[in-house]
């Protein structure tokens, strides 16, 4: 697939360049931060919160936040998801990603939920670029370029990605994979609990 740079006209759908913010103290703190083969994801890492005061006094409106990290090697999409608020992704390596738009999740009559996988799009984030992910925006784990690892800050509204203290079989919190986060998979994926709504390929950012 056609894999775009964030500056595209074609990104501003789903999101945008954060300008403004000095994230080179972000940018060091991710560089010595585990990076496995598969993928790690914390909601909250210390030595990234230190530099998170900015984006909470500015970016979210005096909103609580939290700073974690997603980092590793993938080439998969196996998910999107999606919150009720807008993320901030920083970049300490370059890095992919697969994203979509919520609009065109499709229910069912039946209360299913389905999304076509061939909707969406990928972009390049360059290391040190700071972006924002609207919340309508379908996303998930970042891809790796090449054979290098990924490294990228997530900034959320506090509490978004912990476990949930309550679970739903019906209507759209059936998608609740853990607070704030609304999920629906690819069944090649293998997720466990997970809603498998994605139809179409699981798309590899290798084939292009």
């Amino acid at each position: 697939m056609k894999i775009y740079d964030v500056s595209d006209e074609r990104f501003s759908k789903y999101g945008k360049i954060v300008k403004g913010y000095d994230v080179s103290g972000i940018v060091d703190a991710l560089k010595k931060l585990p990076a496995p083969e598969d993928v790690v994801y914390e909601p909250s890492e210390k030595s990234l919160e230190q530099f998170g005061d900015m984006f909470a006094e500015r970016f979210f409106g005096q909103m609580d936040i939290q700073v974690g990290f997603c980092n590793g090697k993938n080439y998969l999409l196996n998910a999107v998801e999606y919150h009720r608020s807008s993320e901030i992704n920083i970049a300490a390596a370059d890095a992919v990603l697969l994203v979509g738009s919520q609009q065109d999740i499709k229910e069912d009559s039946n209360g299913g939920f389905t999304y076509d996988t061939s909707l969406i799009e990928a972009f390049l984030v360059p290391k040190g670029t700071a972006v924002e992910l609207y919340a309508t925006t379908l996303h998930y784990a970042p891809c790796s370029v090449g054979d290098n690892y990924f490294r990228m800050a997530v900034v959320l509204p506090k509490g978004t990605n912990y476990p949930l203290e309550k679970t739903f079989d019906s209507g759209e919190e059936k998608l609740l994979a853990a607070k704030n986060k609304f999920l629906i998979a690819h069944k090649d994926a293998g997720i466990d609990g997970a809603v498998n709504g994605l139809l179409g390929e699981n798309i590899d950012v290798r084939k292009n």
